[in-house]
């Protein structure tokens, strides 16, 4: 018999364990926030996981544009996975991902646990009920406040918000690249598959069931047998609907990716006689269905011309990357790739469902235009987008407001996420707390093209080609020193380092999600430190720290210390022959 309702009850409930939800979740938890995130696989990490294994695409635009990788959680989790999952392998970043949320303090992950049903009174949602899977629990979660991290904006749906589907017009936003009539057309679902160099000769024998593809039909699509990235196996949207027809869809893409891979094993010499399947997955990666209208949508305008927003809280910078309407069925150039100029803003009022009090957007179902949404979807700017989500909560409940009561005082969010190492456009460091100021700053050495003031500027990171760090110029160790005439007590010292932000560091299964990569950590990356604490000449604390990997650092004092001296000893890093700081604080 299936248990009687268990009831939980959190501050803050996320829907949806992708990128973006994870990164919510984790940010709302740290900040003290009793928070939940439920997730309906077995898995974390959504596209990202071994499930689908598709890379985390970003404003850097696969490192093609300088300094414009996403920082905070994201890189966090991405340099421990770099850290520990040299060869790439989606199963260890599956368990990278449940650890960072398990052992999270202040954070509860249930897994294999499907929402089913959302209660809304007055504009707010009261509880949602779920059925996990696995134990056959049915759960009732009550909370203070809920995101829709579900990627199909199902939360949104079920509590009744109002929600866009297809393209719009170029009427309708004034967009130039938006058809010229709307429709319920969207970009369709992929399967993704690996194969494998076995050394030797490697029959494949076409299933009944599979289709045949000829030169002509995949001319406009790179294939072969290792090196590419398959995502233009790619089906629905168009005739069928990416939701209501999701296993028709899936059925429809098995038999396109084996398909596929009978002409390349049979259809001629692609070199892949000696290769065979290693992997093919099961669970399609899903681009797009419902977004969610919020106080503002995004449009194909605001990235076009980098528009500033007051209340801006997070970015992008991926192409409007426009798939083309029926997918492979189509036979045509797959995809448009229709360039921003730069890095854009997306304002916190894209990240509130207009119709509810309680209810944060997050993830692919922001409040976007079907063209800015191009752009938006990918998950690096998704996960900066559940920062901001779940940061905002934090501060919303502390102060027992709505998540609208946040427009009065935006600046306190982005002054969280600035601390917590996210990036944000145009926003520099203006926290009242940090006491940096009280110090002069003298470096044992110092490069020609940089100097001690960049790490108290207000940026924790270059922009383009302008410089905001301290660097040493090359010798084997560095001391930068902190004076204060008068003492100053002490309660935490925040570290931002050099991880090359102009390279990619995701887990991938493709050359161009590889491109540029090691198999190591960032050279960059500062190794080995100490910091030491000073009161009239004498060593009060020392925080001696080995084997750092992580380019964000936050020192925790157990006690508060009055120091008129703070000196950070810097003695080697992973491999760069310089030490590179961008940011010091201190609280």
């Amino acid at each position: 018999m299936i248990q009687d309702s268990i009831h939980k009850n959190y501050s803050f409930i996320v829907v949806g364990g992708g990128m973006s939800g994870i990164c919510a979740a984790i940010a709302a938890a740290r900040q003290g926030l009793s928070t939940a995130i439920i997730q309906n696989r077995p898995v974390l990490g959504g596209n990202a996981s071994s499930e689908i294994r598709m890379h985390i695409c970003g404003a850097d635009n696969h490192g093609k544009r300088k300094n414009a990788r996403e920082t905070g959680i994201l890189e966090e989790i991405l340099l421990e996975n770099k850290y520990r999952n040299p060869n790439y392998d989606y199963p260890i970043f599956d368990s990278i991902l449940w650890e960072k949320v398990h052992f999270q303090d202040n954070l509860d992950l249930y897994l294999n646990t499907h929402m089913t049903q959302a209660s809304v009174i007055d504009r707010k949602i009261t509880s949602i009920s779920a059925h996990q899977l696995t134990t056959e629990k049915v759960y009732t979660f009550t909370g203070d406040y809920f995101a829709d991290m579900t990627g199909d904006a199902t939360l949104s749906a079920l509590a009744g918000a109002e929600y866009m589907i297809g393209r719009e017009a170029s009427s309708t936003f004034n967009e130039p690249h938006a058809p010229m009539e709307a429709d319920n057309i969207c970009m369709g679902n992929t399967l993704l598959f690996r194969t494998l160099d076995t050394g030797r000769h490697v029959p494949f024998i076409k299933p009944q069931w599979a289709n045949t593809y000829t030169e002509e039909d995949l001319k406009h699509r790179e294939h072969g047998a290792t090196g590419f990235n398959y995502w233009w196996i790619e089906l629905g949207g168009d005739m069928d609907h990416t939701i209501k027809d999701g296993e028709l869809i899936r059925d429809d893409l098995v038999k396109a990716l084996y398909g596929v891979w009978d002409h390349i094993k049979n259809g001629g010499d692609h070199g892949a006689d000696n290769y065979s399947l290693d992997w093919v997955g099961f669970l399609p990666g899903k681009r797009e269905s419902r977004r969610v209208i919020g106080d503002y949508i995004l449009t194909e305008n605001d990235l076009a011309g980098t528009r500033h927003f007051e209340d801006v809280v997070a970015y992008g910078g991926w192409p409007m990357d426009m798939h083309i309407p029926g997918g492979l069925r189509a036979k045509l150039e797959p995809t448009e790739f229709i360039q921003v100029p730069d890095v854009y803003e997306i304002p916190y009022r894209c990240l509130i469902a207009k119709d509810l009090d309680n209810l944060f957007i997050g993830g692919r179902i922001i409040s976007a235009s079907h063209m800015a949404f191009g752009s938006t979807r990918v998950m690096g700017t998704c996960a900066v987008i559940g920062q901001a989500i779940g940061s905002a909560a934090s501060i919303i409940h502390r102060n027992g407001e709505t998540p609208r009561d946040l427009y009065t005082h935006i600046k306190d969010l982005q002054q969280l996420l600035l601390r917590e190492d996210a990036y944000i456009p145009n926003i520099t460091n203006q926290d009242p707390a940090d006491q940096t100021g009280c110090f002069n700053i003298i470096a044992s050495s110092t490069s020609i093209e940089t100097n001690t003031q960049n790490m108290v500027d207000g940026y924790g990171r270059d922009e383009g080609d302008t410089l905001h760090h301290w660097s040493s110029g090359v010798c084997d160790k560095a001391m930068i020193n902190l004076t204060s005439q008068e003492p100053v007590w002490i309660n935490r010292v925040d570290l931002k380092f050099d991880s090359d932000l102009s390279t990619q560091i995701m887990i991938s299964m493709f050359d161009n999600g590889l491109h540029g990569q090691s198999d190591s950590l960032p050279k960059e990356l500062i190794k080995d430190y100490k910091i030491e604490f000073y009161h009239k000449g004498q060593l009060v604390e020392s925080l001696d720290i080995k084997d750092n990997h992580y380019r964000f650092r936050s020192h925790q004092l157990d006690q508060g210390l009055l120091c008129d001296q703070v000196i950070l000893d810097l003695q080697s890093t992973h491999g760069h022959p310089s030490f590179k700081v961008f940011e010091i604080r201190i609280y």
